[in-house]
């Protein structure tokens, strides 16, 4: 057996004749599992609110998009559908067209987004899924807001005797006055309402394609975007490429993940920083792993010298300190991270922690997370245990 290993554990497991040792050890002890289980806790936590939140973006998002490189729109041919249809990997695609329209009814307005969808838009998306109330209608001048707009409006469902009006401006040049009449009506029945989070409930109001293209005095060619749904197990990059290919320069292609680029940053700087924050913490509580390490070498400061009148040199010696140093802090790591673990299961299992009485706080148990925590307890002990480790000298053994 590693003879610097054996005294390791045997010191490990021994208590010291000194009681102010001994509290020494356990508190630092305590210190690591509490400490490794809070930033394993944390990161849980982290990454459940990242699922959640983009869970709400995600709802209106595909698997890609497609958006004009110039300008707000893009013409789509019928040869170039025919070539998207014979993508390898795309399950299907959608076309909208969206701009910035005035809603009235009544005495009350608002500014929303009107958005042309075409019959494939919700089986690309997941958007039938938040839909709140009412239905998605069938006849043409329907049309389902989030329930943001809903509220500010208070426009009735199925109301065809006196329907919303949608005001967009007029395209062309010269002034409004050359123009006489100089924005484009449409009067929209509202046949049901989404629910998603508080932004996107307050920004879309969906239409027909064909509707919304007569009311921007579009053709039937020109569109805004293009949302692709992938088959399970397709290869991203490929379907993106052949996109292009097709398409040409016209339009540029985002993953789900750069449709929401700022989202994403965010989120991974808030969950860095508070991983930098804890590790911080855990520094400032490792230096105890310094203080025991070294109280520990005075209190068998006579077993050190015994060994070493007996053969065992000065490295041997550091050795034997350092690997029960390493021996601590991985114990107490393991220890907390499985405490934490344990937290995280009961929460997932019983959702004993809620926002709203509904709502039970989101938390994502992730094998990396683990391999993340452990990782930093083990390298902040080997720095700490080797600090300690290293304050033995020959004139401290034979003082």
């Amino acid at each position: 057996m590693n003879f610097p290993l054996y005294i390791a554990k045997r010191y490990l497991r021994s208590k010291s004749n000194q009681n102010a040792v001994n509290i020494i050890n356990f508190i630092t002890f305590l210190v690591i599992v509490i400490g490794s289980a809070a930033l394993f806790i944390v990161l849980s936590a982290f990454a459940g609110l990242k699922t959640f939140s983009l869970s709400f973006s995600n709802t209106f998002d595909p698997d890609l998009k497609a958006l004009p490189t110039t300008g707000k729109y893009f013409s789509i041919s019928p040869d170039d559908e025919t070539a998207l249809n014979s993508v390898s990997g795309l399950a299907n695609y959608s076309k909208e067209l969206e701009e910035r329209a005035y809603l009235t009814f009544k005495e009350k307005s608002c500014i929303a987004y009107i958005k042309g969808i075409d019959e494939n838009y919700r089986a690309v998306t997941g958007v039938d899924s938040t839909l709140y109330f009412g239905n998605w209608g069938e006849m043409e001048y329907n049309g389902v807001m989030g329930i943001g707009i809903y509220n500010q409006l208070g426009v009735p469902i199925d109301n065809y005797r006196n329907p919303m009006t949608v005001l967009v401006p007029k395209p062309g040049k010269g002034s409004l006055a050359q123009q006489g009449q100089p924005y484009n009506q449409l009067s929209l029945v509202l046949s049901g309402v989404y629910a998603v989070e508080e932004n996107l409930d307050k920004k879309y109001v969906f239409a027909q394609l064909p509707l919304v293209q007569e009311l921007l005095e579009r053709d039937s060619t020109q569109i805004s975007g293009i949302n692709f749904k992938l088959n399970e197990g397709a290869s991203v990059d490929e379907v993106k490429a052949s996109i292009n290919t097709i398409l040409g320069n016209k339009v540029f292609v985002l993953t789900r993940q750069e449709q929401n680029s700022t989202l994403h940053r965010m989120l991974k700087t808030e969950n860095l920083a508070t991983y930098l924050i804890f590790t911080l913490v855990l520094i400032i509580a490792l230096f105890n792993v310094v203080g025991a390490i070294i109280m520990m070498i005075l209190d068998k400061q006579q077993n050190s010298k015994t060994l070493f009148s007996l053969g065992t040199t000065l490295k041997e010696l550091r050795r034997i300190y350092f690997i029960q140093g390493l021996l601590v802090t991985s114990l107490g790591g393991l220890i907390g991270v499985l405490i934490g673990s344990l937290l995280i299961a009961s929460q997932l299992a019983f959702s004993w922690l809620k926002i709203t009485p509904s709502l039970a706080y989101p938390v994502e148990y992730n094998i990396m997370n683990v391999l993340l925590v452990l990782a930093t307890i083990v390298v902040l002990g080997f720095i700490s245990s080797k600090i300690a480790s290293s304050r033995i000298t020959k004139k401290l053994i034979m003082n």
